[in-house]
């Protein structure tokens, strides 16, 4: 009797559907529905709201995300992962302020979160939005600290420097950019103009 209850249970367990899974193998849709029907189920289920979150962006539709996200808040205001989801969708939205409060937020509160790398990045990305070439420097600095292998980062700080008028510094990340990836054309076309600027053939 016993082996059969352990039996059913583990065949029960196997249909039992995992949002978080289906999120990671790039099921957002499936993912979606699974936290859907979570939510209906107990509206107080604050990993549903964060894995439909995470699938709603994944599928471009923040203004849906940002109705999860907020309920999210309600449930656990101090959860990082909210505070980062809602940083991200109101980035996402143009909404360059919000975005930026809730960034800092999620910085401050997990310096050394699993997100870092991408927080610092969407600041430095607001910095030029909003022609802050200096802190977006500083931004872009420290997520490629955390992350520096992302060649498309790099030119971005690149681009930063180039801006702010440091053509050293910016030659120098658009050359590191090229050691991670020869096939960037922003990359070379960055360098070509500093070497125009600088009078160097």
């Amino acid at each position: 009797m016993l082996v059969l209850t352990v039996f059913t249970f583990g065949l029960y367990a196997q249909n039992v559907p995992d949002a978080l899974a289906e999120y990671r193998i790039g099921n957002y849709e499936r993912a979606v529905q699974i936290c859907r029907d979570e939510i209906a189920e107990n509206a107080n289920n604050l990993e549903s709201h964060v894995v439909i979150c995470w699938s709603l962006i994944r599928l471009n539709r923040f203004e849906e995300a940002l109705r999860y996200a907020r309920t999210g808040r309600a449930i656990n205001r101090f959860d990082v992962r909210i505070t980062q989801i809602l940083g991200e969708v109101h980035y996402n939205l143009g909404m360059n302020n919000e975005a930026l409060a809730f960034l800092q937020e999620y910085a401050s509160a997990a310096p050394e979160g699993q997100r870092i790398d991408q927080v610092y990045y969407l600041m430095g990305e607001i910095y030029i939005r909003q022609g802050k070439f200096r802190y977006a420097d500083i931004a872009l600095s420290t997520a490629v600290h955390w992350m520096p292998n992302n060649a498309a980062w790099w030119v971005r700080l690149g681009f930063t420097r180039e801006n702010a008028s440091d053509l050293t510094g910016a030659r120098e990340a658009y050359e590191y950019a090229l050691t991670l990836n020869s096939q960037l054309t922003d990359a070379r076309r960055g360098i070509d103009r500093i070497r125009q600027n600088m009078g160097i053939r």
